[in-house]
């Protein structure tokens, strides 16, 4: 690696954070790895550090500077969830393209982002946290208006998240939630509860760099609804820009993330469609978590990552080529993540399976999430998912064939230990 290269830090580039090295890298930048934690968050599977020129330990924000101070970085930005309020910390203290302490804290605590979308006039859910059950309960009941979603502060990915019927689910999910641990390691002082927002669910990832944006892609969610009050994720499918509500949800976005502070860098926003028009979900300053480079150009042409490193590393080029404008999609799209009610420690992968899934016409691509010694439980979130499998064809109807195939295929992929494997 040369010394001469500019250098790019990434805090905690767990998950979708892997796909940010190479992009910065063919772009002719080295990187800087920064670890928020003491040791790697278990719930993800660790960074591959081989790829960095250096990584470093976050112990304090002072020391942190100083040591990043010696590669001189030309930009700092989280490479996942976790990583996002080092990040922005970083970036200002070193005087790098930032989006601002004021509001910080609101980009990841989903009460102060409801909060400042309130201030800013737009539409979203009406809320209360409180460490007290009783007062969530008689929020709940007040409002009258049943279901109500109860979930943590500052966690992810369907993570402590209950849709409840009535005030007894309120209280046993807050219950279940306080004082325990994010998928992040975070413990839950206190609980969010909030008015549902009945409607379809969408996703609107996009870019940017001095408050100018491009968009990436808008996906709708198609979750399902579990017994147990958990929504979980099943398919997001790829509209066009122009396609049904992707504009006016678009547009949406752009005021929430102006009212976030939002001015660099990847960011992926969860939207939901209501009657009176669309509400935030939340908002992540980070890639999407379901997105892959080559995927996501086949499809949409072009990527989150790659569009995140080029604003970084050519913000001329990026504002003059890409802001203001929007992904053109080219073919029909799916992102399947596959559930499970199986349990057991996984002892091998059942090849056969595999090829009859990697035979199935739409599938371009597809991650086994669990490895041999691993864990399957019974999905409730999209960390205790089994497969995410990418999905392309020239209409829907061929991508649904092939998803009613994997059902019948999915549980065969992960061979169980005889004692402890589990079956539907």
């Amino acid at each position: 690696m040369s010394q001469n290269r500019p250098v790019v830090v990434l805090v905690d580039a767990y998950t979708s954070g892997k796909y940010l090295p190479p992009e910065f890298t063919a772009l002719g930048a080295d990187l800087v790895h920064v670890q928020s934690t003491p040791e790697f968050m278990p719930s993800m599977p660790a960074p591959d550090l081989s790829v960095y020129r250096a990584a470093l330990v976050h112990e304090d924000l002072e020391g942190t500077l100083l040591r990043l101070k010696e590669y001189a970085p030309v930009c700092v930005l989280a490479g996942q969830e976790p990583g996002v309020l080092l990040a922005d910390q970083l970036a200002e203290g070193l005087g790098l393209p930032a989006n601002g302490p004021a509001l910080s804290e609101a980009r990841r605590d989903k009460y102060l982002m409801g909060e400042a979308l309130r201030v800013a006039g737009l539409h979203c859910a009406d809320q209360l946290k409180s460490r007290d059950t009783d007062t969530l309960v008689r929020w709940a009941e007040r409002t009258g208006r049943f279901p109500a979603v109860v979930k943590p502060l500052n966690s992810a990915a369907g993570d402590g998240v209950f849709i409840c019927a009535d005030a007894e689910e309120v209280r046993t999910a807050a219950d279940g939630i306080l004082d325990t641990e994010t998928i992040y390691g975070d413990t839950n002082t206190e609980v969010l509860v909030q008015s549902y927002l009945q409607g379809t669910e969408y996703v609107v990832d996009m870019v940017s760099y001095e408050g100018r944006r491009h968009v990436c892609g808008v996906w709708e969610y198609e979750k399902r609804l579990l017994p147990s009050g958990r929504n979980i994720y099943d398919r997001d499918r790829l509209l066009a820009a122009d396609e049904g509500p992707a504009p006016e949800l678009i547009a949406y976005v752009e005021e929430a993330l102006d009212a976030l502070g939002v001015r660099f860098g990847p960011t992926h926003a969860e939207v939901i469609l209501t009657p009176q028009g669309p509400a935030l979900v939340e908002v992540g300053t980070r890639i999407a978590g379901n997105m892959h480079p080559a995927f996501h150009s086949a499809v949409a042409g072009g990527n989150q990552a790659a569009l995140t490193a080029l604003a970084y590393l050519d913000p001329a080029r990026f504002l003059a080529d890409h802001a203001g404008r929007r992904y053109g999609k080219l073919r029909e799209a799916v992102c399947h993540t596959t559930s499970t009610t199986q349990s057991g420690t996984v002892e091998s992968i059942d090849e056969g399976a595999v090829a009859e899934l990697s035979a199935l016409e739409t599938v371009d691509r597809f991650d086994l999430k669990i490895g041999p010694g691993g864990t399957v439980r019974p999905t409730v979130d999209l960390y205790s998912s089994t497969l995410r499998i990418f999905m392309s064809g020239a209409s829907m109807a061929e991508i649904d064939r092939d998803c009613r195939r994997i059902d019948e295929i999915k549980d065969r992929i992960y061979r169980f230990r005889e004692t402890s494997a589990g079956a539907k």
